[in-house]
């Protein structure tokens, strides 16, 4: 397995209602990796010279001062902080034998740090992951269609990260023209304030859960509620909010020990 996962322990009905149908410790591997996003995201808004970004330079002061504390505060989002075009499907239809050859569309580049090739990677690899093991969860944390899952579950491991390593040009951050839901979320994490984190939690979470309603009309929506409460109560909280649950290990694939985006 890529995904080494820690069971966390305690909790309410609702988190239960949760680990009823999420394996234990998916939620902390996805903090972990928006914790990497976030430093990416950290890392581009420092590059003087790189194309424009409402994002990243209108809230350049608050990027700067996001320290690792912060950071995962703002990591604790029960989606991912990047999107890699998962809503899609057209992107993920490279045929298994042309992958890495040149075959897919153009994407003009977003990241241009090196950091940008291995967050691309591991983002790749945990879709990947997620699209074979627990679906539901991968639109709901991704924002992937049906299509996207189904395509993205046949590459092999291999494949996936040939892939990653082709395109990292296809990481965005998510929402990146809504500059406004990202203040609050970094001013929420900045302040540790618990009511905070969890209202940017929450509008994020409604975006979300909005833009996969749209792309799958044939879900059931009291069923997408429930989960969507349920994960946000599951979502790792700050101090001030209460105890962050034990991290999981995300492992890069490179390790010969690894088990696995107003």
């Amino acid at each position: 397995m890529l995904l080494h996962c820690e069971t966390e322990g305690g909790g309410n009905d609702t988190a239960t209602l949760a680990a009823s149908w999420l394996p234990a410790g998916t939620l902390d591997s996805l903090t972990e990796l928006n914790e990497l996003c976030l430093a990416l995201l950290t890392e581009q808004s420092a590059v003087r010279d790189a194309v424009p970004s409402g994002l990243l330079h209108s809230l350049g002061e608050l990027w700067r001062g996001l320290d690792g504390a912060a950071r995962h505060r703002a990591a604790a989002c029960p989606y991912l902080l990047l999107d890699a075009g998962f809503a899609d499907p057209v992107r993920w239809r490279t045929p298994a034998a042309q992958v890495g050859d040149g075959g897919t569309a153009h994407y003009a580049c977003y990241f241009t740090v090196p950091a940008a090739t291995e967050v691309a990677r591991l983002v790749f690899i945990y879709a990947w992951h997620l699209t074979r093991s627990q679906s539901a969860a991968a639109r709901l944390f991704l924002g992937m269609t049906a299509p996207s899952a189904a395509l993205i579950a046949r590459y092999t491991l291999r494949q996936i990260q040939v892939l990653a390593d082709s395109h990292p040009e296809w990481l965005r951050p998510r929402w990146p023209a809504r500059v406004q839901v990202w203040r609050e979320l970094l001013l929420a994490a900045l302040s540790g304030e618990a009511t905070a984190l969890e209202r940017a939690r929450l509008r994020g979470v409604t975006l979300l859960a909005a833009e996969v309603r749209g792309a799958s009309p044939a879900a059931s929506p009291p069923v997408a509620a429930a989960r969507t409460s349920a994960i946000l109560q599951r979502a790792p909280r700050s101090p001030r909010g209460g105890n962050d649950p034990a991290g999981a290990q995300l492992a890069s694939p490179h390790r010969a020990h690894a088990d696995d985006p107003r």
